[in-house]
């Protein structure tokens, strides 16, 4: 066990502590600016403004956010924020956002994202960088529909796709193992609930995803405590609280679908999915592929995830890059700066 922390700059510890107290904000939140290119009922696609100074380069950056978690997963905080360091490349970024699910989209499933949305979102996107192809980059369960988005449609401008903390394999998803058994018992009880419902409420997949980093949630006020001293620790947390409160839904047809998947066919690892009447095949997938995977993720932990190498087996390049950090930490924590965003950056200009 590695030794407690101690505060060393009790001056600062003693500054940054009062204003936690206060409520005074110690993250930066603003968000970095943007401008609308398309809404309507099913999504609102952004485009990030150019940075000043930087000399655009490379192809446009398309970021695909998973359900549930909001899409300023992708935006954090200004200085830990995924759009803002890679305008601050050179790149185009745009951000398609689904906006809070209700009971209104309770019949969407899995299909309604790939078949229809993303590809309408990403046309769209391409249309305004000047008909470019686009990298196609998401988060969780946003990669794996990236994935089988660039599978179902060879056609779409896509430069190269990227799934971060994507588990596909999810037998090898600790979590998952433990709730099978409460499965058994009580999963008959789960189709008619969520459909009574419409979906899953917003407090309950907050819950599932505090309960898969529990410890830091355990020992949230001692990491206060010991890390005082240290104001872009503590406005990482500030952040953090604010996405967690920021939870969405799910809608009710895509949960069963996922529930399917996860507690008794472990579909994604086969690779090959029925949407929308058809066999979409991640074999088919035709441009480059990067994998992002965790080394602190107990949601999609290394070996789910690095499971896609192993199905996208027409992709004319695939590579793993691993990183620091937990399910959120490793796509915008304080490390990935250093690294996941690099990392990255390094595999898109091979593709430029």
């Amino acid at each position: 066990m590695s030794p407690l922390r101690i505060p060393r700059d009790l001056g600062a510890a003693r500054v940054n502590l009062v204003d936690k107290v206060r409520r005074r904000p110690l993250a930066d939140l603003r968000p970095m600016p943007r401008e609308v290119v398309r809404e309507n009922e099913r999504f609102t696609l952004y485009r990030y403004d150019r940075a000043d100074g930087a000399r655009p380069r490379g192809k446009p950056l398309f970021l695909t956010p998973p359900l549930a978690a909001p899409a300023l997963a992708f935006d954090l905080r200004r200085g830990c924020s995924v759009a803002e360091y890679f305008v601050n490349q050179g790149r185009d970024v745009y951000l398609v956002d689904y906006g809070p699910v209700n009971f209104g989209h309770r019949a969407l499933g899995i299909e309604h994202w790939v078949n229809r949305l993303l590809p309408e979102a990403l046309a769209e996107a391409s249309v305004d960088a000047g008909g470019e192809d686009l990298h196609m980059a998401g988060w969780s369960l946003g990669g794996i529909f990236t994935m089988f988005t660039a599978a179902a449609r060879q056609d779409l401008p896509i430069a190269s796709v990227t799934a971060v903390a994507s588990p596909f394999d999810l037998r090898q998803v600790p979590l998952l193992a433990l709730a099978r058994p409460v499965d058994r018992v009580l999963g008959g009880l789960v189709g008619p609930t969520y459909r009574a419902l419409g979906g899953v409420p917003a407090p309950l997949t907050k819950w599932g995803f505090q309960l898969s980093a529990a410890d830091k949630y355990l020992t949230k006020p001692i990491s206060v405590l010991t890390h005082a001293d240290d104001r872009d620790f503590l406005a990482q947390l500030e952040a953090v609280d604010r996405f967690m409160s920021s939870m969405y839904a799910y809608p009710g047809r895509t949960f069963g679908q996922l529930y399917h998947v996860v507690m008794r066919t472990n579909e994604f690892a086969t690779g090959t999915m029925q949407l929308g009447g058809r066999p979409v095949r991640l074999a088919d997938i035709d441009v480059p592929v990067l994998v992002v995977a965790g080394l602190n993720d107990t949601l999609a932990p290394l070996p789910a995830v690095e499971h896609l190498l192993d199905l996208v087996t027409g992709a004319p390049r695939s590579q793993l890059l691993q990183a620091p950090g937990g399910h959120l930490g490793v796509l915008t924590g304080r490390a990935a700066v250093r690294t996941t965003w690099p990392g990255m950056q390094g595999f898109f200009t091979t593709v430029d």
